[in-house]
C-alpha cells in the first residue's frame, strides 16, 4: 500500500470550511479515482495545521491521483482558506496491525 500525506496551514478562522470542502468536493474525486483505498483528515484548529493522509493499492495509483484533473477544482478552492501552499510527500503504507 502507499500514501500521500499532505500537510496544510490554514487560517485558523477558516479550518471548519477546508473539512467542509475535503468532505464535499476532494472526497467524492477521491472515492471514484482508480486503486484509492482510504483517507484521514487531521485538523487542530487552535493553530490551523491539518494534514490529510491518502491510502492507494499501488504506487502508479497515488501518482495519478496526484495529477487527477477532477481534483483540480477542490485544490483552486481550498487555497484562499490557507496560509501558504498545501505540502505533499508520498510514501510507502506499511501496516503493522
Amino acid at each position: 500500500m502507499f500514501a500521500r500525506v499532505t500537510h496544510v496551514q490554514a487560517k485558523p478562522e477558516k479550518i471548519g470550511e477546508v473539512v467542509a470542502l475535503y468532505n464535499d468536493s476532494v472526497l467524492p474525486v477521491l472515492q471514484q479515482l482508480q486503486g484509492f483505498k482510504a483517507t484521514f483528515l487531521l485538523t487542530d484548529p487552535g493553530s490551523g495545521k491539518g494534514m490529510s493522509i491518502t491510502l492507494w493499492e499501488t504506487e502508479a495509483d497515488r501518482l495519478a491521483g496526484d495529477s487527477a484533473p477532477a481534483l483540480r477544482g477542490p485544490i483552486v478552492a481550498v487555497m484562499p482558506l490557507l496560509a501558504g501552499p498545501p505540502e505533499a510527500q508520498g510514501f510507502d503504507a506499511i501496516s503493522l496491525a
